[in-house]
């Protein structure tokens, strides 16, 4: 089973989602930011960024739904991260499972997938409304559908994705091509870290492997 975050691990969402957070800025009383800070921000863990932005923490259920609701406008636009399309064929005729567990919209991923032909591909959709939740999220998925989480892979490009799945005890995939930086992924001790979408089959045979 390979579950996979959404934003910035399998779409490209990164400069979609800076124009809207600076779009809202004002509205929920925090600061707008340039390319040079944003490449900042990505050397940050997700705490990290909430703190330098200075995000009033109870306005921040409220801005993630204004993001999500704006990001489906976004939606027709995005294209798949370089390279995953092929790489989620792939491990899906090798016989893995995929699912994806995401902050992002259900109705928003749904669109995206439809849209590139990769709907079939996916056993499952589960969105979490909590910024930091996706531990909870996957917990009750592995306890649902029974799940051992010794089979288990997290594939995501951020510090907290990492966090949740050392969190529920499953191996995390960090990949660099999303939102945080290698060097900052690298610090949250990973399962594995790469930086092509191809490099996602071997990890999943070595799993298979080990499983056997």
């Amino acid at each position: 089973m390979i579950i996979f975050d959404f934003d910035g691990t399998l779409a490209d969402t990164l400069e979609a989602i800076v124009a809207i957070t600076n779009r809202l800025a004002i509205e929920f009383g925090y600061k707008t930011v340039n390319s040079e800070e944003v490449k900042k921000l990505q050397n940050l863990s997700s705490q990290e960024i909430i703190r330098y932005s200075k995000i009033p923490l109870l306005k921040l259920p409220f801005l993630m739904r204004r993001v999500k609701n704006e990001l489906k406008q976004e939606i027709p636009h995005l294209k798949p991260i370089h390279g995953i399309q092929e790489a989620l064929w792939a491990l899906k005729q090798d016989g893995n499972r995929l699912g994806i567990v995401t902050s992002n919209a259900e109705s928003n991923v749904l669109t995206f997938l439809k849209h590139h032909g990769l709907y079939e591909l996916f056993d499952f959709v589960h969105s979490g409304s909590s910024l930091f939740g996706k531990n909870k999220v996957l917990s009750r998925l592995l306890l649902q559908k029974q799940i051992n989480p010794n089979t288990v892979i997290y594939v995501g490009d951020e510090t907290r994705d990492i966090e949740a799945a050392k969190q529920v005890k499953i191996k995390s995939v960090a990949v660099s091509w999303g939102f945080n930086s290698r060097q900052a992924l690298a610090r949250q001790n990973p399962d594995f870290l790469i930086g092509q979408p191809d490099e996602l089959l071997a990890i999943a045979q070595s799993i298979q492997i080990a499983n056997l």
